[in-house]
């Protein structure tokens, strides 16, 4: 993977009415690398993190996420990028292998990807979503952020309800999305250790 991928952002600031939740944030990750970000809650960790997948766009900054040497606009990059967020609503009354058949078809992928990334979060297939445990749900959330082998992972919150298991996951997960050249940034790591840190983050309230 190119060098040329990379994502920069500098002086990012977001407002929600009168209440600033970031104040002027910047950052830089290169391919194999992670950044971290840290904070009490309500510092604007998730807000960042969707200002980044250009879910949210920032009152004031600059961020250039590049694959490649392009430049990517908001509305590409909100496509290219794997966001694992709590927020990820599951479509209850489907199973674990029909809600991940779904995003394929959305994504236009082919259903073996799914089922691949099924097997490896360890889901049964024919379990309904309603039915998952709170770790179940987060394994799943897993599976829809690298469905697409996004270069740039987004994780806010990644240990969210997890075991001892469920951390060792998370950590194999993203080390072999780093080593095949993948960037991240995570949001509240907590204890999922961090290989090849670029910096980090430490917002306030």
């Amino acid at each position: 993977m190119s060098e040329a991928t990379l994502l920069d952002f500098a002086g990012v600031v977001r407002a929600f009415g009168r209440l600033r939740v970031l104040g002027g944030v910047g950052g830089r990750v290169a391919p194999g690398e992670v950044l971290a970000v840290g904070g009490p809650n309500g510092s604007g960790k998730s807000t960042l993190l969707k200002c980044l997948a250009g879910l949210l766009a920032p009152d004031r900054g600059r961020i250039d996420y590049r694959e490649d040497g392009e430049s990517l606009d908001t509305a590409a990059r909100r496509h290219r990028v794997g966001f694992l967020s709590p927020d990820l609503a599951l479509y209850q009354e489907l199973s674990v292998a029909e809600n991940i058949g779904f995003f394929c078809r959305l994504r236009g992928l082919p259903a073996a990807r799914g089922e691949e990334l099924r097997a490896r979060v360890g889901l049964p297939a024919e379990r309904l979503c309603g039915a998952l445990s709170s770790g179940m749900r987060q394994r799943l959330r897993w599976a829809f952020a690298l469905l697409h082998r996004p270069r740039l992972l987004l994780l806010d919150e990644p240990l969210e309800h997890f075991d001892a298991a469920g951390v060792a996951l998370a950590a194999a997960l993203l080390a072999e999305h780093l080593d095949a050249g993948g960037l991240a940034v995570v949001a509240n790591p907590s204890h999922l250790e961090l290989p090849r840190v670029a910096g980090r983050i430490d917002l306030a309230l």
